[in-house]
């Protein structure tokens, strides 16, 4: 059977010898590319057309990646729009003035980022706000005072502690003086260390009370969310 777009294979054959692409002529004539190519697998191009055709579609991959990554990028942008949107309906459904409320955010934070050594509440970070919630935290469901506070600096080989100190201390409003120690980890001399990175600050209170408190409030609180989902 011949198929209707037979009238146009001379035609199409002739174009293809000027150097176009199969692409060209798909657009141009609508014929399938499986058509194209029965009847163009004898048409030799000559050094000089196959270089122009790698060289456009070089140009129209590039230009292809560029779209299929802005497409990206806005696809995320919108989801992050979104998200934004719901996180901020569900704050507004958020009585932030309720201590009990502040108490277990703080207990579910510990759980994941807390010490749970050396005999104190504590809590290390690379955040400045993670940290900063954990001292207000502190601060207004404790009474604990900031000039109580001391902290730790973990930091690369080639940072400057001093300068850390100054860093950590105007972040999180905490008298430098309160900074006791820091420790450098050697296994990192030689490797550069990102500008945005200020190492990681460990803030402690002297308390061990607020620790099992914090503590026993995450521990029970997963454990009543989870047997209410196993009883459906």
């Amino acid at each position: 059977m011949i198929s209707k777009w037979f009238r146009q294979k001379n035609r199409v054959i002739e174009i293809r010898k000027t150097g176009a692409s199969y692409e060209d002529l798909k657009r141009s004539f609508g014929i399938p590319k499986s058509t194209l190519n029965s009847w163009l697998k004898n048409v030799k191009l000559t050094q000089k057309q196959r270089g122009a055709l790698d060289k456009r579609w070089r140009i129209a991959l590039i230009a292809a990646r560029k779209k299929a990554v802005k497409w990206h990028n806005d696809q995320k942008a919108i989801r992050l729009k979104q998200a934004e949107v719901e996180a901020g309906s569900l704050i507004e459904k958020i009585d932030l003035k309720d201590d009990s409320i502040l108490d277990l955010a703080l207990a579910m934070l510990y759980l994941g980022e807390g010490s749970k050594t050396n005999g104190a509440t504590g809590m290390g970070n690379s955040d400045p706000m993670i940290l900063r919630f954990f001292i207000s935290a502190l601060e207004r469901i404790y009474k604990i005072q900031r000039s109580k506070l001391y902290c730790e600096l973990h930091l690369r080989a080639d940072q400057k502690p001093l300068a850390l100190k100054r860093y950590w201390s105007k972040e999180l409003d905490i008298p430098i003086e309160n900074f006791r120690s820091v420790s450098i980890d050697q296994r990192t001399a030689g490797s550069k260390t990102y500008p945005h990175y200020k190492g990681v600050c460990i803030v402690r209170a002297g308390s061990i009370a607020i620790q099992r408190k914090l503590m026993y409030t995450s521990k029970i609180f997963c454990e009543k969310i989870c047997a209410r989902s196993s009883a459906g």
